[in-house]
């Protein structure tokens, strides 16, 4: 699916000829009598896949929001200055155009799951094209409720702009879930075994684990990895997985083909140039020591291993300075090219038009998962001691056993499986989250402690005696309130 070709629904037919004024006025294309061919649906669901690259989703702001708040990544660019400082508001750009992204891509979701019933076409193909739009319309609203907490149900394609239509209440945080996992529930089974570009069963199931984890639902979080995990295995490698390009280890990523479907534009958001097309300042910058900067205790300056860990450690030279795997030394003496600069999208850049691919799912998240939900389950038991080895094996660190005191019990074990999240998820727009579900953790079961939470980071950043719980939600844009009269804004904004 590297080559992507959107249709456009609304477009206006142009016919040519000599006699082109003779011709009667063709009729507008509209989802009632676009969709009527095996065509028309494998288009629909091109579209829909299409709407994953966005700048406003994982070809920008899905990765800028799970990274920037975070203790990961600092900036000097103020395009990102509210996410790092967390002050943005109503109108803050990534704010908006995450709320809208996700929103043309459950209407084209909705379109497909409308009409795509009734086209003639070989049923099983038309499951597998129903069962694919049921997750990506998961995968936006199961983004949404994380950011925003409850809001429109959308489950109808938006075709007209009458009031009705348009002035949908919120629904709440718990239906939102609900939503969510019937969408993949019921795509479970209709969706292909195997596919190297599209959404799979592992997908589904990845994506289920991942909603029940951060509902603290762990015993079917628990059930949903270890069926991505019966019939998989990690990378030998770290460092190759590495431009993502559906390799072995990756379980959903959004494809870009470069120039032919105008390219995926982090790279060159996040390299220094060269390889990077321009000199700027970088939208996240690891927070790992330079002379200039101020570390903090959270940084990953106090986390990281540069020397034994292979995820972290020199790997060697490449022209965008000294690769580390995870990130890259830059050293140009240019100001905005040097430091360290994230690495994990490091094919050419192309001026904006990167033919990298974004992972959403890959194997060792779905371990990671495993473990904390084997964990919170039942403690440090060897099961979960087992599965976090894997990923700490690849690093080459050293193996735990029971008597190690990172497993010594279950919130030892529950801290190194955080940092672990930490160290191999990096950059990949994941902290953000995590950093939230651990907040809310521990605002459900007081005993659970984590070494860093949201709420810290929020204190440390507005520099504040006590944490805004507002924080942990964005506010619902002010687009949106103005257009549905219906939609309240959340507390604090």
């Amino acid at each position: 699916m590297k080559k992507i070709f959107i249709p456009i629904l609304a477009l206006t037919l142009l016919s040519t000829g000599c006699d082109v004024l003779d011709k009667n006025p063709l009729p507008s294309i509209t989802p009632e009598n676009f969709f009527t061919s095996a065509d028309d649906a494998e288009a629909g669901l091109t579209a829909a896949y299409d709407a994953l690259q966005g700048a406003g989703l994982y070809g920008q702001d899905m990765i800028v929001v799970g990274e920037m708040p975070s203790d990961n990544c600092t900036s000097a660019n103020g395009d990102v200055a509210a996410l790092e400082n967390i002050t943005w508001n109503s109108t803050t750009g990534q704010v908006r155009s995450i709320y809208r992204d996700s929103y043309i891509g459950i209407n084209r979701a909705n379109s497909i799951l409308k009409y795509v019933p009734a086209i003639d076409m070989p049923e099983a193909r038309k499951n597998q094209i129903l069962g694919e739009a049921r997750f990506l319309r998961a995968l936006h609203f199961f983004n949404l409720v994380k950011l925003y907490g409850g809001v429109p149900l959308r489950l109808e394609p938006t075709e007209t702009g009458t009031t009705e239509v348009l002035n949908l209440s919120r629904a709440t945080v718990e239906a939102v879930y609900a939503q969510v996992i019937q969408d993949l529930t019921t795509a479970e089974p209709l969706v292909a075994a195997s596919n190297a570009t599209r959404v799979t069963q592992n997908a589904v199931n990845a994506l289920l684990a991942r909603v029940y984890l951060t509902q603290r639902q762990w015993a079917p979080a628990q059930a949903a990895a270890g069926k991505v995990l019966s019939g998989g295995a990690l990378a030998t490698s770290f460092k190759t997985l590495f431009p993502a390009d559906n390799k072995s280890e990756s379980i959903f990523e959004v494809q870009f083909a470069g120039s032919n479907d105008g390219g995926n534009i982090l790279p060159d958001l996040l390299l220094p140039s060269p390889p990077a097309t321009y000199s700027f300042p970088k939208f996240s910058i690891p927070t790992l020591y330079r002379p200039q900067a101020s570390a903090q205790p959270t940084d990953l300056t106090f986390v990281v291993d540069t020397l034994s860990d292979k995820r972290w450690s020199f790997q060697g030279v490449t022209n965008a300075g000294r690769d580390h795997a995870s990130y890259v030394d830059g050293g140009r003496g240019t100001g905005n090219d040097d430091g360290p600069f994230v690495y994990k999208w490091p094919g050419n850049p192309n001026g904006f038009n990167s033919p990298d691919n974004t992972y959403v799912l890959r194997y060792a998240d779905v371990v990671l998962m495993y473990a904390e939900a084997t964990n919170e389950l039942s403690g440090p038991t060897a099961d979960a001691i087992a599965k976090l080895n894997l990923i700490r094996q690849r690093a080459g660190l050293a193996e735990l056993t029971s008597a190690s005191p990172q497993a010594a019990g279950k919130q030892a074990l529950r801290t190194e499986i955080d940092r672990q999240r930490r160290l191999e998820l990096a950059f990949e727009g994941e902290r953000w989250f995590d950093l939230l579900r651990y907040a809310r953790h521990e605002q459900a079961d007081p005993s659970a402690n984590h070494a860093v939470t949201a709420l810290d980071v929020i204190k440390a950043q507005r520099k504040t005696a006590t944490a805004d719980v507002n924080y942990l939600l964005f506010p619902i844009p002010l687009d949106e309130l103005n257009t549905n009269l219906n939609v309240q804004q959340n507390p604090g904004y």
